[in-house]
């Protein structure tokens, strides 16, 4: 028989998971083998810590503080290193809608990211965390928030340009000359 622990953990795990696991896809840029192990990592230590996890005033921040300490360990692994991304795969399988070209080049651009800046660009932009909330899942300051983030934008705009838009930048027409009294025409 399952405790009441396990039934309320079951719950949890049913209602969260989806989000938990769309988050960790977004934090290892598009890698869903990655993410898969990075959320059944965090809900295995959400699970330990479960009488802790109950008495936190707000689970949804615990949860992401968890995650994202779950993908920096997985980073810090000797095996992780030696991997290497292929574009040369046979088959593979994909979720809804990631092939289109906008979500592979912006999956792409997230991964060319360091982890803690790609981190605090998918919960300010994704989620739509304020800097006190994304500070507080990445347990840094909210300066180092403001100043990961402004620099991730801008690497993702210069390699995205306009990309995810689907518009393309042409350069502006030289402004018409109008005849005035004080010009000559030629």
């Amino acid at each position: 028989m399952r405790s009441a622990k396990d039934e309320e953990f079951r719950a949890y795990v049913l209602a969260r998971r989806s989000d938990l696991l769309r988050t960790a896809t977004l934090l290892t840029a598009g890698d869903p083998h990655l993410a898969e192990d990075v959320v059944q990592a965090t809900l295995t230590r959400l699970y330990v810590s479960w009488p802790l996890f109950q008495r936190a005033t707000n689970r949804d921040a615990y949860a992401r503080r968890v995650l994202v300490n779950a993908l920096m360990d997985e980073h810090r692994r000797p095996w992780r290193r030696q991997e290497r991304m292929s574009s040369a795969v046979p088959e593979r399988v994909t979720e809804a809608d990631p092939g289109t070209p906008r979500t592979e080049a912006l999956n792409l651009a997230l991964g060319e990211l360091p982890p803690r800046m790609r981190a605090a660009v998918v919960y300010r932009y994704f989620h739509d965390l304020s800097v006190a909330d994304t500070a507080d899942a990445l347990n840094c300051s909210q300066g180092t928030v403001k100043s990961q983030t402004a620099r991730a934008l801008d690497r993702l705009r210069a390699v995205l340009g306009d990309t995810l838009t689907g518009t393309t930048t042409h350069p502006s027409p030289p402004p018409a000359v109008v005849p005035t009294p004080f010009t000559r025409s030629i």
